[in-house]
């Protein structure tokens, strides 16, 4: 038996992706750029067990059913494909966050497994091909692979799409204030959205603008400049939910305390504090802010009816291998 055991962390993307070109491959319609989010974390441990008459899937703490059972089960032959070992693997993975609710926990998820399953078999990938490989599982998944601020190359197939980090976690002191509204898993996930984009009218015009809003955030984590960060993070998130809400079914994940977060966002930008808004599939609201101003901003946050809980984050590091014998 060979085993291994990696963690990666959740990623919030400043400029998104939505909606596929291969969606087997999850080959995205547009380039995207995040940042990992230090203490937000999924820990998997695999075992390749030639005992085992099938894969074993244990996710926080729940035998894996269904589409997530598939989706791990295909990495895994993935890996298998790779390294010409043919052992079922036994998987026990663990988020220390709420899991399907708009906090990118396939992406820590997927890299995280990426990482243990190949390590198990005594893979050594390259982060960039690592990043490729946990791309097939979950599409944001590549940009938890490297480290801090991360933009992912859509690129033409599985070869030139992948994920490399454009800054170092230290380079630029943002914090990420997580407005959890809602613990519950979102009843449609991001698989399914992804493939509802293109049903929207304004999918065609959110992609065809897509390279300028990359160039422009680049240039703001580049520079370090939070007022241009801010006018096009929020720009994107809005347009990402502009399809959403437009596409066929419309997918509406908004809460009323989402809305309540947001005006406020606006308002306390407007009186001079450096703080904007970006959301992803869910309810959630990740408000982001230079760290020193995280306290004053969390403690905000707490005042807004709706609220369960902040969950405060700086720029984290890349998936990490914590234990091997593979």
């Amino acid at each position: 038996m060979s085993t291994a055991t990696a963690q990666a962390f959740s990623n919030i993307a400043f400029i998104k992706y939505w909606g596929n070109r291969d969606p087997e491959l999850r080959i995205p319609a547009n380039g995207s750029i995040s940042m990992n989010l230090d203490g937000l974390y999924t820990r998997t441990q695999v075992s390749f067990d030639p005992a085992l008459a099938s894969d074993q899937i244990v996710i926080n703490d729940r035998p894996a059913t269904g589409a997530a059972q598939q989706r791990v089960g295909s990495l895994l032959d993935r890996v298998r494909g790779m390294s010409g070992r043919q052992e079922f693997a036994r998987v026990i993975s663990q988020n220390n966050f709420p899991t399907g609710a708009g906090i990118a926990s396939s992406a820590s998820a997927f890299a995280a497994l990426s990482l243990a399953a190949t390590a198990a078999v005594g893979l050594d990938l390259s982060q960039a091909d690592l990043s490729r490989l946990a791309r097939t599982g979950s599409g944001s998944a590549c940009r938890s692979v490297p480290g801090g601020f991360v933009e992912w190359r859509a690129g033409d197939d599985d070869e030139t799409s992948y994920a490399y980090s454009i800054a170092p976690p230290e380079y630029w002191g943002l914090m990420d204030c997580v407005a959890i509204v809602s613990l519950a898993h979102k009843p449609i996930g991001s698989t399914e959205g992804h493939a509802l984009a293109s049903s929207s009218p304004l999918q065609a015009a959110r992609v065809n603008d897509a390279p300028r809003r990359l160039d422009l955030c680049r240039r703001a984590i580049r520079d370090r400049d939070f007022e241009a960060f801010a006018e096009v993070v929020e720009l994107d998130s809005n347009l990402m939910h502009a399809v959403m809400m437009t596409s066929n079914p419309p997918l509406l994940y908004w809460e009323p305390a989402t809305l309540a977060i947001i005006h406020a966002v606006q308002a306390w930008r407007s009186s001079g504090i450096p703080v904007c808004y970006t959301i992803d599939a869910g309810p959630n609201v990740h408000v982001l802010c230079p760290s020193e101003m995280a306290p004053q901003v969390a403690a905000r946050l707490d005042q807004i009816p709706g609220i369960d809980k902040v969950l405060s984050a700086p720029p984290g590091p890349p998936a990490r291998l914590i234990k091997s014998n593979g």
